[in-house]
């Protein structure tokens, strides 16, 4: 490749730094479906022969079925997965394998090449998203009902629904969802035809190519064109957030799945045992679901440290963007995969986890919220006879409820026997009927809403 202008190769050294085969072979199929679109609009436009194309294109997809079968080769000397095509395409057919690199540079092939890999992840990550989503909504749905202590600071708050618990990660996972939405829409334009970083000569069809491989237009600029790398760090960053999200679910998990609290059994199929306790039942997916999000972060993080300092338009520092990316969305559809199976599979022990949210004091708030509603208290003072009620049944290792009216009393004249209606954990959360909360009714409407948004009963 470098014969006219060097008159020696490249040392070891530089052989092995330079090399980017290893890893670019990934892109294999965006390479040739765009080298396909680029030679058919060659003939099109008169620049290459209808025979010479179409020698080109039957050689491209032979190389595509040998790849499928085989797996691409790694030659170092051939650097990357664009020259190592190229060359086994000239071993077909011959010098019209030479006329394929007309009017287009390794710099706008890898960047379509890449932008294409990377619309494709983003569909997958939106696909896995849903899955686990259509398991939460499935889930909240049996337990809409089902209560259990909700907290802050770790600390027991209110009570709350399963289903409210469960549908706040299809919260997360709808604006999740959203992020990739929106970074696949704004990387739908094709670099091809970018050329080196300043166009090209020929006359070609941008718009043509740009159809061809599905992308809405061609890109206005081809010094950015080459050196944009903005869609993968929007995958990056996309695939960052939802990586934070499913870690807090899966430390969720690992915590309900621990003794102490009790409230979960994870599938036997995602978790494993311990080569010397023969008692353990260990969390391993979810803890390596958490594990992975630090990784995702990291990649994020580097590809931002190669990016920072680049000038137009390319730089071969640029090689280095895609092992972040490729190991994130592998990370990120294995840890979806992982989340989607074990809320389907995992069994909630509901009594254990209302046990909790009665033990926990978690009607304080209600009692507070009745002296508010029924004796006109203003709510600062009615947050002073509530604590004065909690110190109280707390010395005697009793639930606000199993107090005797007389002592309530004691603490307020303005409490009667009404205020027991309000105290039960299930009067607690049936109380919270405002739009987005735990109600049994109200989570009852957002599983519906939330089907119909998922297709679920269609």
């Amino acid at each position: 490749m470098w014969g006219g202008r060097f008159a020696a190769g490249p040392s070891a050294i530089m052989r092995e730094i330079n090399a980017s085969i290893p890893f670019d072979k990934a892109l294999w199929r965006e390479d040739i479906a765009g080298s396909r679109a680029h030679a058919a609009m060659l003939a099109a436009q008169g620049i290459i022969s209808a025979e010479d194309a179409a020698a080109i294109d039957a050689g491209l997809a032979r190389i595509a079925a040998d790849y499928e079968a085989d797996g691409v080769p790694e030659d170092w000397d051939l650097e990357d997965i664009h020259m190592t095509t190229e060359s086994r395409l000239t071993e077909l057919i011959g010098p019209a394998a030479g006329r394929l690199h007309t009017a287009r540079s390794r710099n706008d092939q890898v960047a379509t090449d890449f932008r294409l890999w990377v619309r494709a992840a983003c569909e997958r990550a939106e696909a896995g998203i849903e899955a686990l989503q259509q398991a939460l909504v499935t889930r909240a749905g049996e337990h809409a009902a089902s209560i259990m202590p909700g907290f802050t600071h770790l600390q027991t708050a209110q009570p709350v629904t399963l289903g409210h618990h469960l549908l706040a990660y299809y919260e997360m996972l709808r604006r999740d969802r959203s992020r990739f939405a929106d970074a696949r829409a704004r990387m739908d334009e094709c670099p091809l035809g970018s050329a080196a970083l300043a166009g090209t000569g020929f006359p070609i069809d941008r718009a043509a190519t740009a159809a061809a491989l599905g992308f809405a237009r061609p890109t206005a600029n081809s010094l950015d064109a080459v050196s944009d790398r903005d869609f993968a760090l929007d995958y990056l960053q996309a695939a960052a957030q939802c990586a934070l999200h499913l870690s807090r679910l899966a430390e969720e998990l690992i915590l309900w799945a621990s003794q102490p609290f009790g409230f979960v059994r994870l599938p036997d199929a995602l978790s494993t045992g311990s080569s010397i306790m023969p008692q353990k039942k260990n969390p391993d997916a979810a803890e390596l679901v958490r594990g992975h999000s630090g990784r995702i972060v990291g990649a994020l993080t580097a590809l931002m440290v190669t990016m920072k300092g680049l000038p137009l338009a390319y730089s071969k520092d640029m090689q280095d963007d895609k092992p972040p990316v490729f190991e994130a969305a592998g990370l990120l559809d294995l840890s979806l995969a992982a989340m989607a199976g074990m809320i389907a599979e995992s069994t909630f022990d509901t009594a254990r986890m209302r046990g909790a949210a009665e033990a926990g004091f978690a009607t304080a708030t209600d009692l507070a919220d009745w002296l508010v509603r029924a004796a006109g208290v203003p709510f600062r003072e009615a947050h002073h006879i509530t604590g004065a009620a909690v110190r109280l049944a707390e010395s005697r290792a009793v639930a606000l409820d199993s107090l005797p009216l007389a002592d309530l009393a004691a603490i307020d004249p303005r409490i009667d026997e009404r205020v027991f209606a309000a105290l039960s954990v299930e009067a607690s959360v049936a109380a919270r009927a405002s739009y987005g909360g735990t109600a049994p009714a109200r989570v009852g409407e957002q599983v519906a809403s939330a089907r119909r948004a998922l297709g679920m009963d269609k």
